[in-house]
């Protein structure tokens, strides 16, 4: 039933349901929400602008006129659920644009009425009124479209006063109800009535019959009937004809077999064309209506339903069965042989249902969350109208037994098989589907790939969600005509190809298993609009770059884009949106990362050389080995200590175009007179047989200091080089200061070659002797230098000798 479908009606209900959870304050110059603030008063407080006014759910218990007075502009108040016993209109007398007004779900026993010229909505149901709270004022709200009541009793003056006006909706609680005076119901005029009854009481079935008698669109709650079948108040034949409901809702039933069939003999007769029951209990004893009764209750159900009825759609829902010892194929054959377009039979614990003995009317047949199985409609060739059947929540199991249930079903264009035991293995297996077949679910069964093997040639819309497929296989029957596939939650490892689906637009593998999508997809499946492939646990790596750079390409064809799509690995970038993961193009171009490489090894190794020639690194390291060589010979044989090699006060280091100096002054001032200096020089020093550097080496070692005299000669000389190098390396292994530089003549800066940068150092960081050209310094240099190199040297016995 359609109820409350005035736009302004849905715009209030609308407007209060967002408020449920509002905590109490003003929400904006118009709209006023106090809803849930445990108030007992109305505030104070309200601004003079309020149009929308929320007092529900609160403690209220009393209302005064000074509390609406200010209230001009209030159109919608919503007083529900608060503890008001008494209402007096008259508080509202200030309040003309009022339109809506809701006092349901309080405790109000008495009305003092007042006309509201305004008033469209008016709600007094779940109260606690004995007699309906019908006013003679009410007559004069000409505007009103719904109202909602609530009584003990009704009887048929209650409405006289309302009966001229054109309602939309009129509900009637009827809570602890104890007296109906039948015909009551059928003074009013309104398009729907809705009837809630008493949970725990016999349902008074004159106010079905009244009810069907007054409005177009009945809703009934609550039919319960405990009593004898004896005591049912069958409905008359006379009835039939003042019947004016064309849809009728029935929400929880629970009565005996036989008064639902007497029920529903009257409806089939009657010009109701749409019969929804929910929450049917169907139930015995049969023992008042023998068996030899109740088979001709049947056979009367089963000559109606064979007749043409102004039913067009039946549908029963979650519906419970307590008589168990009769025929159940009786029942399933007067559903099966209905003369009507709509069936739904859902949650009803259905194990089968008959193939219909007669071309059938049916077009929409719904069986869902039922007992189903693959033996369902099979060589059933009567259901040829038939354009949708829904069987989802089943126990089918067989794909193959599916199709053929379909292939003589000529108008099927919708099946849903959905969450049932479906399998497919393939094995050459052949399926055969109605042609007409344009959209097919299968979602949430047990299929695997071989199901590409079994589907309808036709299909326009597949659903193939939450099942087990890995891969979609490239060998597959062409589906030309396939324009919709959801492959959603299942294995995939990668985005399937469209080599068998050439008219493919929307494809949806969310939630599956794919790390790094085909970047050449939309070449593949050209005629895709929109792909849906979030939710999976991208790898961001260098893979998955051109599938980001796909995304930039195609235009907004990604669906979901970007937060959908998120990185899963590695550890470090979970939860980046791919929209934000960037790697350079070197990073992820192998080519040019190894000609990078290459370049830049070319580079360090040219850079090496030229440092290793700039430095003279060669001649350095061949220096280091001549020294390891000599140092490992001298371990072997070692001294005693090391004051038993000391043998020379100096050894003399200098270029051989200095040696006339060296001989003719720096020797024989330092050699003559007492406690004169022993010299060691090469040319009678050094030992014959041996190299020159291991001669260098040991005059080095067996002297207290090393004298080098510095000149641009010397800078000249290779052999001055090594001796410098070694004498340098003794003053660092040994922490010794055993260096005496001569600057005999100076020594330009650009004179000095790269690699004698060792003498750099030198010169720049220790006191070094100038020579002197005036002589009369001369006396004072050759004391500073004898002083320099004194020492007392051990008596060896070469000295002895």
């Amino acid at each position: 039933m359609r109820y409350l479908t005035n736009i302004y009606v849905l715009t209030c209900a609308f407007t209060f349901t967002l408020w449920n959870n509002i905590q109490p304050t003003v929400e904006d110059e118009f709209i006023a929400n106090y809803s849930s603030s445990l108030l007992t008063n109305v505030p104070k407080t309200i601004p003079v602008c309020t149009q929308v006014l929320d007092l529900s759910h609160n403690r209220i218990s009393g209302l005064s006129i000074s509390e609406f007075i200010h209230l001009s502009d209030l159109q919608v108040l919503n007083l529900s659920h608060n503890l008001i016993t008494v209402l007096d209109f008259s508080v509202f007398i200030f309040n003309e644009n009022l339109e809506y007004l809701d006092l349901s779900h309080n405790n109000i026993s008495k009305v003092s009425c007042l006309t509201l010229a305004s008033l469209r909505h008016l709600d007094l149901s779940f109260n606690k009124f004995t007699a309906l709270p019908i006013c003679q004022e009410f007559g004069n709200m000409f505007h009103l479209e719904y109202l909602g009541l609530s009584a003990t009793m009704v009887q048929t003056s209650d409405f006289r006063y309302i009966k001229h006006l054109q309602l939309h909706t009129v509900f009637l609680n009827l809570g602890n109800f104890s007296l109906y005076e039948p015909q009551s119901l059928t003074v009013l005029t309104t398009r729907n009535l809705h009837i809630a009854f008493a949970a725990n009481q016999n349902f008074i079935f004159s106010l079905l019959y009244d009810g069907m008698c007054t409005s177009e669109n009945l809703k009934i709650v609550n039919l319960r009937y405990t009593l004898s079948y004896k005591d049912f108040p069958s409905p008359s034949l006379m009835l039939l004809k003042k019947i004016k409901t064309t849809t009728l809702t029935l929400e929880a039933v629970d009565l005996q077999w036989a008064i639902i069939l007497q029920i529903f003999m009257l409806i089939w007769c009657s010009p109701v064309e749409h019969l929804t029951v929910r929450n049917l209990t169907f139930r015995g004893p049969l023992e008042e209506l023998t068996e030899y009764a109740f088979q001709p209750l049947l056979s009367s159900v089963e000559q109606l339903i064979s007749l043409d009825g102004s039913m067009k759609a039946l549908t029963l829902e979650h519906v419970r069965n307590k008589v168990y010892y009769f025929n159940q194929e009786i029942l399933y054959r007067q559903f099966s042989e209905m003369n009507i377009a709509n069936l739904t039979i859902a949650d009803a614990y259905m194990p089968h249902m008959l193939c219909p003995n007669r071309t059938s009317s049916f077009q929409y047949l719904n069986f869902s969350h039922n007992a189903l199985t693959d033996e369902l409609f099979q060589n059933c060739g009567t259901l040829a109208d038939l354009k949708l059947l829904i069987l989802q929540k089943n126990k089918f199991e067989s794909l193959r037994k599916v199709s053929f249930m379909t292939s003589r079903m000529k108008s099927l264009t919708y099946l849903d098989m959905s969450n049932n035991l479906l399998r497919h293995d393939g094995a050459g297996v052949q399926c055969q589907w109605a042609e007409s077949l344009a959209e097919l679910d299968l979602s949430s069964n047990q299929l695997v790939d071989a199901v590409f093997e079994c589907l309808p040639a036709n299909i326009q819309k597949l659903s193939l969600r939450n099942n087990h497929i890995s891969n979609v296989p490239s060998r597959v029957t062409e589906l030309k005509s396939l324009e919709e596939l959801n492959l959603a939650s299942n294995r995939l490892a990668d985005l399937p190809g469209c080599g068998g689906f050439t008219s493919l637009q929307f494809l949806n593998v969310e939630m599956n298993s794919i790390l790094t999508p085909s970047a050449d997809f939309f070449q593949s499946c050209p005629r895709v609009r929109e792909l849906q492939a979030g939710h999976n646990p991208f790898q961001c790596s260098c893979e998955l770059q051109a599938f980001i750079q796909l995304e930039r390409r195609s235009g907004g064809k990604l669906f979901g884009w970007p937060a959908a799509y998120v990185c899963e690995y590695p550890e470090g970038l979970r939860g980046t949106e791919l929209k934000d993961f960037h790697l350079s193009p070197l990073a992820c171009n192998t080519t040019l990362l190894l000609v990078t490489a290459l370049l830049l090894t070319l580079l360090l190794v040219a850079a090496v050389a030229f440092l290793c020639i700039y430095l003279d690194v060669p001649w350095y390291v061949r220096m280091t080995w001549q020294w390891t060589q000599t140092k490992r010979r001298a371990w072997h044989n070692p001294p005693a200590d090391q004051e038993a090699i000391l043998q020379f006060h100096a050894f003399i280091s200098y270029s051989e175009r200095d040696s006339l100096w060296v001989k003719n002054e720096l020797i024989p001032n330092l050699e003559r007179g007492e406690g004169s200096v022993q010299l060691c020089q090469h040319e009678r020093n050094f030992i014959p047989g041996k190299s020159i550097v291991e001669n260098i080496i040991n005059c080095i070692e067996k002297s207290y200091r090393s004298i080098f005299v510095l000149s641009p000669n010397f800078v000249q000389s290779e052999w001055c080089h090594y001796e410098l190098y070694f004498a340098h390396h003794k003053l660092f292994s040994e922490n010794s200061n055993s260096l005496i530089l001569i600057l005999l003549e100076p020594i330009p800066p650009y004179l000095i070659p790269a690699r004698y940068h060792k003498l750099k150092a030198l010169m720049a960081k220790r006191t070094y002797m100038e020579w002197p050209k005036e002589r009369s310094k001369r006396a004072l240099f050759w004391a500073n230098l004898r002083a320099a190199i004194s020492i007392n040297l051990p008596i060896s016995s070469e000295a002895n000798e």
